[in-house]
């Protein structure tokens, strides 16, 4: 195995696990690595790559929360796990259906550099506007359990993660601010997310897998290896800290983040510090 090629697959894996569920875009932020790291030229071999490490984050979500997925799994005869089950399913529909329909034409479009650094800025930008908004009303949130959501406010969040189509938005960021704006508290916001990305994500996988099947290889096995084991262990460790943080923290610092961030694409694009493919 090539340890340039290895280092570049566990960077990647990092950067996917670390952003996934951080309201910051595991997409946007997967974009502008492939760019720094020169894998210009391997742009097929990269979407099954990304596909494949996705997994990995998926997983670590899964071990989180196994427990409640067991309850949910075993439980389907129990009113209170089936209704979880349905506004998790309701949720996951808008962008389902939005993503088969448009996959191609916002992969053609949006994915580059400019598009997601202006994604990054818009998105900090509703994100400041929404914590400005839960602070002039604190007692807003009428939602403080994930069992207490209906299936109406599991459209409505459904809708807005669809939004995340959008390379550089971040579904972890539409799901999470759509739910405070619908009157989540920030906690059950971010589980829900962390919930609702289990079927998103896997769904996402298997479907592009399945379009992307003619390029995978067997010879690619050691990277997308190292590459996933890296994507786990960093968003175990994200997902974990991210629910502590919380606790007693706003969004805030991710949105001036992804202001900064998205500028300094924008800046060093224009300058010609970092030639920024199209």
């Amino acid at each position: 195995m090539d340890i340039v090629l290895a280092l570049k697959a566990l960077i990647m894996g990092l950067v996917e696990g670390f952003t996934e569920f951080l309201p910051i875009s595991s997409t946007g932020h997967l974009i502008l690595a492939e760019h720094l790291l020169g894998f210009q030229g391997m742009e097929e071999k990269m979407k099954v790559f990304e596909i494949v490490i996705q997994a990995g984050a998926i997983f670590a979500v899964c071990w989180e929360y196994r427990a409640r997925i067991a309850a949910v799994l075993t439980g389907l005869g129990d009113p209170k796990q089936q209704r979880f089950a349905l506004n998790v399913l309701i949720a996951f529909l808008p962008a389902a259906v939005l993503g088969v329909l448009f996959n191609k034409t916002i992969k053609a479009v949006l994915f580059a550099p400019v598009p997601v650094a202006l994604a990054f800025i818009i998105g900090g930008l509703i994100i400041l506007w929404v914590e400005k908004r839960a602070k002039n009303n604190p007692a807003s949130a009428r939602i403080n359990s994930v069992d207490d959501i209906t299936p109406v406010d599991a459209l409505k969040i459904g809708i807005a993660q669809a939004f995340a189509l959008i390379p550089g938005t971040s579904r972890s960021g539409a799901t999470i601010m759509g739910s405070m704006i619908f009157g989540f508290s920030r906690q059950v916001a971010t589980e829900f997310s962390f919930f609702l990305a289990i079927p998103t994500l896997l769904g996402a996988t298997v479907y592009s897998l399945y379009k992307e099947r003619a390029l995978l290889s067997a010879a690619d096995l050691p990277l997308f290896t190292v590459g996933t084991v890296a994507a786990f262990i960093s968003a175990f460790l994200c997902v974990r800290w991210l629910l502590r943080y919380i606790s007693s923290h706003t969004f805030t610092v991710f949105a001036w983040y992804r202001i900064a961030f998205g500028l300094v694409v924008l800046i060093t694009g224009y300058l010609g510090i970092v030639v920024w493919a199209d």
